[in-house]
């Protein structure tokens, strides 16, 4: 017997019940324009696999030319054996005031046929930045968490991911990058959620703390503080203004909908106008019931199996549930309850009621 019925996805409805603002501080808010983080990647060998390695050309490549940098040159036509050898891009994130020789942690990614990374030892590997500069030289023991198995039958079983692995503290670091945190006559922040409102009283705060004319915005995301140019004066004042409380202003009315997962997300501030909503289903149910016929044993006949074939189609009660003016979350969501819409339902009235104009809030379906 088959199914064909309305699509009806796990919903988990997340509702932000109101509750008073609460102050953040300035640090959790923005971030200082020019401190950044600035990403690394390199390419290099994984040695001392148990016979896990790769068989990919440039693997065998790679081998030939190290061993040309130590003074070995390979005969043609010898190719070493890969079975323990594997090539892997590396990955890391230098992060902002990062001084020569501190270490970071490393990513190391097989780009091969490699099984597994396990118990292997990245080898010395330059680390360069988007204009080609070496930022640091990663090296050291790999530590992988998953881990595989296979039989001589070929049954294998795997955990998690064997050809991706992590060295803390990895790399260290040999360049430095230039931070703007020194020039200039004024810091700027950059609000993490770009609001206008939020934007105005992050300069009220600034300006209360400190004095008047101190900071001004730019825009709704950019806030600019007049700020001393010795450093370490410059280091203190920044310390005062991160940890200046503001109250954020309350986020614009949304409604989310994950049309993967079946989540819907809605904020706090939706409203709907008054609206009349009547939404019900068919259920299609298809049976099979196949009939054998057996011709006589004189007739020459043969056996055939013929299909009957049963459809019925069901519909389900229709609920009706009126809301009326200024209707607030809570109000949204026992209407809802009430009439025990699924899921699937839940999203098909949010979209109604938008396409109506009844929803107050930005439908955003991911």
């Amino acid at each position: 017997m088959r199914y064909l019925r309305n699509l009806t996805l796990i919903v988990v409805l997340g509702c932000l019940v109101a509750a008073p603002v609460m102050a953040d501080r300035l640090k959790d808010l923005a971030r200082i324009k020019g401190v950044r983080n600035n990403q690394l990647v390199g390419y290099g060998l994984v040695v001392g696999l148990d016979g896990t390695g790769d068989s990919a050309p440039f693997t065998n490549q790679t081998f030939r030319n190290m061993m040309n940098q130590f003074g070995i040159t390979l005969p043609d036509g010898v190719n070493p054996s890969a079975d323990n050898v594997a090539a892997v891009t590396i990955s890391a994130t230098l992060p902002p005031f990062a001084k020569r020789g501190q270490e970071i942690d490393i990513t190391v990614n097989s780009i091969g046929n490699a099984k597994s990374l396990r118990g292997g030892t990245l080898l010395m590997t330059p680390l360069k930045g988007a204009d080609g500069q070496i930022y640091a030289m990663a090296q050291g023991s790999l530590v992988v968490g998953g881990f595989g198995a296979e039989g001589k039958d070929g049954s294998r079983i795997t955990v998690n991911i064997p050809s991706v692995g992590r060295i803390p503290n990895g790399a260290t670091i040999e360049r430095e990058i230039a931070s703007p945190f020194n020039s200039g006559d004024t810091i700027t922040f950059n609000l993490m959620q770009p609001d206008f409102t939020t934007a105005r009283r992050v300069v009220e705060a600034i300006n209360g703390k400190l004095g008047p004319d101190m900071a001004y915005a730019h825009d709704a995301t950019s806030v600019s503080v007049r700020a001393p140019r010795d450093p370490s004066q410059r280091v203190s004042f920044l310390s005062i203004l991160e940890n200046i409380e503001v109250d954020p202003a309350e986020e614009a009315a949304k409604v989310v909908i994950n049309s993967r997962t079946g989540t819907i997300v809605v904020g706090q501030n939706v409203q709907v106008s008054p609206a009349a909503v009547t939404h019900g289903s068919l259920t299609v149910t298809i049976q099979e019931n196949p009939n054998v016929s057996q011709p006589n044993p004189l007739s020459g006949g043969q056996t055939a199996v013929q299909q009957d074939t049963q459809i019925a189609v069901t519909q389900e009660p229709a609920h009706m549930f009126k809301f009326g003016p200024a209707v607030t979350l809570n109000e949204v969501v026992q209407a809802v309850n009430q009439v025990g819409a699924a899921p699937g339902d839940v999203m098909a009235i949010l979209e109604a009621l938008k396409q109506a104009g009844a929803l107050r809030a930005e439908l955003i379906v991911i």
